[in-house]
């Protein structure tokens, strides 16, 4: 049974017709992992994003090399919506990948039933703090290995070894450009949240 079916499990023979339940969900990672490339690829609505231009003070302190092209910084959050069924919209939440930013990790993920951490297997080091905070909060969380030029440095195992999560935490390949493969994942993590929700 799907997340959407185990939704829409008692609603046979309503005849009121109700609004989409809304769940909050959280796109988090590290700095240029593709966590507003994620929120935009899937969102029905144009994004809400607080991107800033990158300045030469923040080049010194955020590292480059891996996003050359990157221009812009997400300096509070991402906001975009996708309605999943008739009985489900997802309201996506993507937090600011520097540490820097880190004191609003709290008000963004209040409320949330679970996480997509973004990985660029190219940094793994950058992905650390995202999978701690969930996993210290017991916030169910997949990790999303994002295919950058349609490849991935490490397999899947080798990536839950680095990064020293547990068996029941998802580790999936996604193209955060691809509207279809950020819908998988985030269905990875909607499955998360509903049997933790039942257990």
């Amino acid at each position: 049974m799907t997340p959407t079916d185990r939704l829409a499990v008692g609603t046979a023979g309503q005849t009121a017709v109700r609004p989409p339940l809304p769940v909050k969900m959280v796109i988090a990672g590290g700095f240029g992992v593709g966590k507003t490339t994620t929120v935009g690829a899937i969102s029905e609505i144009e994004p809400l994003t607080t991107e800033a231009a990158i300045t030469e003070v923040a080049a010194g302190v955020d590292d480059l090399s891996h996003t050359p092209r990157k221009t812009t910084t997400t300096v509070a959050m991402d906001f975009g919506c996708i309605t999943i069924d008739p009985t489900l919209k997802l309201y996506l939440f993507g937090t600011p990948g520097q540490e820097r930013f880190g004191f609003m990790w709290d008000d963004i993920v209040e409320g949330a039933v679970g996480a997509l951490v973004i990985v660029d297997t190219r940094r793994l080091d950058d992905c650390y703090a995202a999978v701690d905070y969930f996993e210290h909060r017991r916030i169910p969380f997949a990790v999303a290995v994002n295919a950058f030029d349609g490849t991935v440095e490490h397999a899947m195992e080798e990536v839950r070894w680095a990064l020293d999560v547990a068996e029941r935490v998802p580790v999936v390949v996604f193209d955060a450009r691809e509207r279809g493969s950020v819908r998988d994942a985030l269905l990875v993590v909607l499955e998360l949240a509903l049997e933790r929700a039942e257990g």
